[in-house]
């Protein structure tokens, strides 16, 4: 009799206890498959190295959705590491542009950031080559306007609807009093006024479009004497992108949250 006593209690307090986390072991299984639905998606140009390898590098580890461009990919070896989606661009290659539009059909994004370019270091108008200028616009100001315009469909897809164009503190007006750097000042600058005339179309359907200068960084292209590390450089941006609201959509920032002058 005891002997029946004690299994009917174990029996009782097995199914107590069954009923008690059952609630959770269903919530456990379903969500993975939530969660990831709502992760957001982040499109990055110029994934491969520097301050785009960076931005990936800090997405992914906040939970978001990944998609890192890359010129040649077979190349992308530290892009590659991070495990998120790669896909190949150059950005200054319309038929490029259309297949890799063409790749994201029907995948929304919530952001763009468009951060591939390239800086050539000409002090004096008599060292103008004019095909390397050319080509500087091709890559810094033209690629944007392609990319955004290829994309415009998965934004309007997403949730955050933010486009987010990296310029330089050499693409401003206001604060240019050395000169130097023809070709990669320009390209900056008209690079600004893509993201300002882009921001009074589309803000109408909930876009927030921004520029933002990364400061001097420790890059391939800021060189080793720069006074900012990668990772100082990205959280700074990521923080002004994270407080930008629709009123501030066509605005210029600095890393460093402040405003800089056009």
């Amino acid at each position: 009799m005891k002997r029946s006593s004690k299994c009917r209690f174990r029996t009782i307090l097995i199914a107590a206890l069954a009923s008690l986390f059952a609630p959770f072991a269903f919530a456990d299984s379903h969500a993975g498959p939530s969660s990831a639905a709502d992760q957001p998606t982040v499109l990055i140009t110029g994934a491969n190295r520097g301050l785009g390898l960076e931005f990936a590098r800090q997405y992914a580890a906040a939970g978001w959705q990944v998609i890192g461009s890359a010129r040649k990919p077979e190349e992308a070896n530290e892009l590659k590491a991070l495990e998120v989606r790669m896909v190949q661009l150059d950005v200054a290659d319309q038929g490029s542009v259309d297949r890799f539009a063409a790749s994201l059909d029907g995948q929304s994004i919530d952001m763009l950031i468009n951060n591939a370019g390239i800086f050539p270091r000409v002090s004096r108008i008599e060292e103008v080559d004019f095909d390397d200028y050319s080509r500087t616009l091709a890559v810094n100001t033209i690629g944007p306007v392609r990319v955004t315009r290829a994309l415009l469909p998965n934004l309007r897809l997403g949730k955050k609807k933010t486009i987010i164009n990296i310029t330089s503190r050499l693409g401003s007006i206001g604060l240019n009093e050395s000169g130097l750097f023809y070709g990669y000042r320009e390209s900056k600058a008209a690079l600004n006024m893509f993201t300002k005339t882009l921001a009074n179309e589309l803000q109408s359907e909930g876009f927030i479009c921004a520029t933002i200068h990364p400061g001097w960084v420790q890059t391939d292209m800021g060189g080793p004497n720069a006074n900012l590390t990668p990772e100082t450089s990205i959280s700074g941006m990521r923080a002004v992108i994270d407080k930008l609201s629709i009123d501030e959509s066509g605005t210029y920032w600095s890393y460093s949250g402040e405003q800089v002058p056009w």
